[in-house]
């Protein structure tokens, strides 16, 4: 069994994964990419997770996002297994329950800084009641209140970032996947998002998880894991 978290959160709120494993065929047999992965966090709760590359860090995250199927184990959010969602369910809960911030922010560079937050809100018309001024709040949060007409091209690798996780919480998800945030940001810019993104998710009760290689990153975080041939160790 590998490291776990604190104990279970409330059932309407935490994320319990238990046993989780993932493998795929390869010409010479089945590669185990994650083995019994067992992780629990708390609303407002922040861990980082380390590793070589190829340890499956990215896999974690993609099953979480229900990017991905686990090949075995249990995921639960709150009191779902999404995995027992239909895919127009599954679909739902990724866009109203979970946030995803990239390497790469993946901005769409027809859209003002403002409309590129408000993207995800568009899934959901009927319930998104103050997303226009919610995401406002965000942007001016992160210092960028003077950008929000600008066009992603006019604007720095930082501010991108920065636009990627406002975006990432505009529907205020009640769980954030970070995956390598800071990877293409120079190390002042790095700390500023990282910094942002531990301090934003705090403040709106939002568990992060974020995978990344860079050691002074996951040192901002309280709780940390390394994975490690697919399996999940404390290295806090």
């Amino acid at each position: 069994m590998t490291a776990a978290g604190n104990p279970a959160s409330p059932a309407d709120s935490g994320l319990q994964v238990t046993r989780l494993s993932k493998t795929y065929a390869g010409p010479s047999g089945e590669l185990s990419i994650l083995s019994d992965v067992d992780l629990s966090l708390v609303p407002g709760e922040a861990v980082a997770v380390t590793g070589p590359s190829g340890a499956g860090k990215s896999t974690l995250l993609y099953i979480l996002g229900l990017l991905e199927s686990p090949t075995s184990g249990t995921v639960r959010l709150g009191d779902v297994d999404p995995f027992a969602l239909a895919k127009v369910d599954q679909a739902k809960y990724r866009n109203q329950r979970v946030g995803f911030v990239f390497q790469d922010h993946h901005l769409l560079p027809q859209c003002t800084v403002l409309e590129n937050v408000l993207v995800p809100t568009l899934a959901s018309p009927g319930e998104t009641s103050g997303a226009a001024e919610r995401a406002e709040s965000l942007l001016e949060r992160v210092g960028l209140k003077d950008r929000m007409v600008h066009r992603p091209a006019a604007l720095s690798g930082g501010e991108r970032q920065r636009v990627a996780v406002c975006r990432a919480l505009i529907n205020q998800p009640l769980l954030l996947l970070a995956d390598e945030p800071t990877g293409n940001l120079d190390r002042k810019t790095a700390a500023t998002v990282g910094a942002l993104l531990l301090e934003l998710s705090a403040e709106q009760g939002t568990m992060l998880l974020c995978v990344t290689h860079s050691q002074e990153l996951a040192g901002r975080f309280p709780r940390r894991y390394e994975l490690t041939d697919g399996r999940l160790e404390n290295a806090s």
